[in-house]
């Protein structure tokens, strides 16, 4: 092992590490005092009630759990969005889980959590995969209603796709397991059954104090919408459960007895682990996004066997292409290369760049992957398409729109793994958020922008100094430009890291490099409940 190796190695580490520490904290929701006042009304932590529901031998694959981190500072922040979501196994069914943190503002449902939860929901759709959840939530948090209650992505989308999911014929279980009001209590009973706890659980349109207001009615919660009322007067709920571990196992039973699904039929063999060794990224990934490496070291240890069927090696060299296996799965691998390449007397650092003749082999290859019924891995360590008037000559712009329709057009299921940069247009070529990845994690030396730090900040400073000049207070100083460019480019480079991204959602999570394999198998595994039932059409390309 080389200094550069021990090095690089050294760093990805620590910013392993730096995931894990921040997730220690996460995972502690709304803090020791609000999980003490759940344990006293004998009710299970939403982490406890994920734990005990899912199957031990199985993975499990959280999305979304930086959700919410820095924002709403004013409010007391929104740890994980208030509410716990991912993949899991339930008695061998994998499922989507959704789990209401009542820790966080007794599980109010702020903008963000909202957004959670239609992501959990899109999951659901998208793969056909059963979904469940685990209700215990206050309702909308008042404070910030305009920004949760009236838009389309809103607060009432969710019970919009109850209804579709339940046409498209998706399992959707309700466990009501705390409060449910308002308009929050219409999300358990849209799904296909419900069940309540007894003496914790209640659901009803308004609580005891706005009945009273409303309409002098003088009722407690318990009789208004608690267990034995729903489950002997009103038949709103189907089972009434005494705790929450007896709720969780009645769920366990019941997906015991789900049937079995029609499958896409996408390729799997006996997995196997790579020949080369995965733990050696951390060595092979620069410590920082501007050096050159060779995305094929990478690709290897993501790989069965670390065998690679690479697809037109000698072309467009600025993007590989190529078949493979993950974890048995057959996959399309689409990967930016960042390495400097010798071509007789030049030398050609690509950068992550790409160009139009590896614009037209991805295109291609994304086309043979939909022929073939193969899905499709993008690794992203892109900086854009090639610029300058050779580039605009040779048609990147129409090249770069073959791409991008391509990955629009694309029938397979698209799985995205941000490494290094993503920035630009590239970020969009290369599958990005906006184009429909089944699923898109970010590795934590990711950084994620319309354009690089150092290039952002120049102009935005060429543009605050056009504006001062507007006002008559020219950038005199070397040393007041220098003040005014770290200014911009620290609030530019806290804008570009993954943490940043993931808790907007722009990518479901933030991942140690090792656990990659395990999200894309996963992934492959819930899109294989959903069979292809369009045809690739790309539309109209120009040539």
């Amino acid at each position: 092992m080389d200094i550069e190796f021990n090095k690089n190695e050294d760093i990805n580490k620590r910013l392993v590490y730096e995931v894990a520490t921040k997730l220690k904290k996460i995972y502690l929701g709304g803090g020791e005092k609000a999980a003490a006042k759940q344990k006293e009304k004998g009710k299970m932590l939403a982490r406890e009630r994920v734990a005990y529901l899912i199957d031990k031998d199985k993975p499990w694959l959280e999305i979304g759990a930086f959700v919410g981190e820095g924002l709403y500072a004013e409010h007391g922040g929104c740890p994980s969005g208030g509410v716990i979501c991912g993949i899991g196994y339930v008695s061998g069914r994998q499922c989507v889980i959704v789990a209401n943190d009542a820790t966080v503002k007794a599980g109010a449902w702020f903008p963000i959590t909202a957004k959670k939860n239609l992501r959990a929901q899109e999951i659901s759709m998208e793969n056909k995969l059963p979904i469940i959840y685990l209700v215990d939530s206050a309702g909308v948090y008042l404070p910030l209603q305009d920004e949760i209650f009236p838009d389309k992505e809103h607060f009432g989308r969710i019970f919009r796709n109850n209804a579709i999911m339940s046409g498209m014929g998706i399992v959707q279980i309700s466990a009501i397991m705390g409060s449910c009001v308002a308009g929050g209590a219409y999300l358990p009973i849209m799904s296909d059954e419900a069940m309540i706890v007894e003496g914790t659980g209640s659901v009803f349109l308004a609580g005891s104090y706005l009945v009273k207001s409303a309409i002098g009615e003088d009722i407690d919660n318990e009789s208004l919408g608690g267990a034995k009322m729903h489950c002997e007067i009103s038949g709103v709920t189907d089972y009434k459960q005494p705790n929450d571990q007896a709720c969780l196992d009645s769920i366990k039973n019941i997906f015991s007895k789900i049937g079995d699904y029609n499958k896409a039929g996408f390729d799997r063999i006996k997995p196997t682990q790579p020949k080369l060794d995965p733990k050696d990224i951390y060595g092979i990934l620069p410590d920082t996004r501007d050096k050159p490496y060779d995305m094929r070291d990478i690709i290897l240890r993501l790989l069965d066997d670390s065998e690679f069927e690479e697809y037109k090696t000698d072309y467009g060299q600025s993007i590989i292409c190529g078949l493979g296996r993950v974890d048995g799965w057959a996959v399309g691998i689409v990967a930016n290369q960042r390495k400097v390449v010798k071509s007789g007397k030049k030398e050609m650092q690509f950068g992550g760049v790409i160009y139009s003749d590896s614009a037209d082999k991805a295109t291609r290859f994304i086309m043979n992957c939909n022929q073939k019924k193969i899905p499709l891995v993008f690794l992203q360590d892109v900086t854009g398409f090639m610029v300058g008037s050779r580039s605009e000559q040779g048609g990147i712009i129409k090249d770069g729109a073959k791409m991008v329709n391509a990955v629009a057009n694309s029938v397979v299921p698209k799985f995205t793994i941000v490494i290094g940069n993503s920035y630009g247009a590239g970020n969009y070529a290369m599958c990005g958020k906006a184009y429909d990845p089944r699923l898109i994690y970010a590795w934590p030396s990711a950084k994620i922008a319309v354009m690089g730090g150092s290039q952002a900040a120049k102009t935005l400073l060429q543009i605050q100094a056009a504006g001062l000049k507007a006002k008559g207070e020219e950038i005199i100083t070397p040393e007041r430009e220098a003040e005014l460019l770290k200014e911009i480019s620290d609030r530019y480079d806290a804008q570009t890291t993954p943490y940043y991204a993931a808790a907007r959602l722009w990518v479901d999570g933030i991942i140690d490099p090792l656990e990659t394999r395990k999200v894309i198998s996963m992934g492959i595994e819930a899109a294989n409940h959903a069979p292809i039932e369009k045809a690739f059409n790309v539309g109209i390309i120009q040539t």
